[in-house]
């Protein structure tokens, strides 16, 4: 697998804004600005809440149609940019996607496991042709899924069928802390998990990481990695909710500790970097945005040094 010098794009799109005019400059921005090679695209459906077994990623209001979805990609391809295609799920109500949860033994009249992997299969399954059909480089099985990581038995049948329909490499996008959590690396290619760790600790868990690699034997990659430029950032990249003062600085700091930290180890084979949108903010207001988007920050600036030599 070759490095993976990567930002996760589309994130939330609508219908409409995945290939229109400004979602293309946005594209070949990103790979003017940075010097990546490769897109993470991310389609996301959402589910109600997280006790909810339907998935809603056939409603045509919220979700990019397959059309939409398909030139995106074949015009990250026209750039020479691979491309990871990544379904989401997401909880309308807000609840963080880890929350999805139900009794771990079936009882009537309540949601149950087997009716959220029986949508959720389908919801996969149908993606996992998009890519097969459009040369995807991987395709990502799920995203911070928490709960359902203990799921063993339903997860390694979702993954047989995928193989089914998809061809190329598969990977587990599992959420900070949990990657020596997971029982069942051994069915996928690719081991890969969110990077949001506080930028004073990039060491200590990086040794962790390594750990499960060497038990597995597979690749590995931050599928998703990155931080906020407001204050406090830097500290818990991963909380999206205490929003302070913005802060280039803050952000700039972690990408730096992080990019430090990996360069003194040889089994990161890549990022997912998070984010850049399709719709980016204007390039003048980058200075009062406190998201964790990077585009004209002195973030992104990081990331290019550090991708040229990657």
């Amino acid at each position: 697998m070759k490095k993976i010098k990567g930002t996760s794009f589309g994130y939330m799109a609508k219908p409409g804004e995945l290939n229109d005019d400004y979602a293309k400059w946005s594209l070949r921005t990103l790979q003017e600005r940075t010097g990546i090679n490769t897109i993470i695209l991310t389609i996301v459906a959402e589910q109600d809440k997280a006790q909810s077994t339907e998935i809603h990623w056939r409603d045509e209001t919220k979700v990019p149609s397959d059309e939409e979805i398909v030139a995106t990609i074949r015009y990250a391809q026209s750039l020479g940019l691979d491309v990871i295609l990544k379904p989401m799920v997401n909880c309308a109500d807000g609840t963080w996607r880890a929350h999805i949860n139900f009794f771990d033994e079936d009882v009537i009249c309540e949601p149950k496991w087997s009716d959220w992997f029986k949508n959720y299969t389908e919801f996969l399954l149908h993606y996992a042709k998009v890519a097969e059909e459009n040369h995807c480089t991987m395709f990502v099985i799920g995203c911070e899924l928490v709960n359902t990581d203990r799921r063993e038995a339903e997860w390694r049948k979702l993954i047989k069928e995928v193989r089914e329909v998809y061809s190329g490499l598969l990977t587990y996008n599992c959420d900070k802390y949990q990657e020596d959590r997971l029982k069942w690396w051994d069915a996928v290619d690719v081991i890969s998990s969110s990077g949001y760790y506080p930028y004073d600790t990039w060491e200590e868990q990086l040794a962790k990481i390594e750990l499960v690699v060497k038990k597995y034997q597979k690749p590995f990659f931050f599928c998703e990695a990155g931080a906020p430029s407001w204050v406090g950032g830097d500290v818990l990249p991963n909380d999206w909710t205490l929003v302070g003062d913005v802060s280039m600085e803050a952000q700039a700091r972690w990408y730096q500790a992080m990019f430090a930290a990996v360069e003194k180890v040889d089994f990161v084979d890549g990022f997912g970097l998070w984010d850049w949108k399709a719709h980016v903010y204007p390039e003048q207001e980058a200075l009062q945005d406190k998201d964790y988007a990077f585009f004209n920050k002195p973030a992104e600036k990081i990331i290019k040094k550090f991708y040229k030599n990657f």
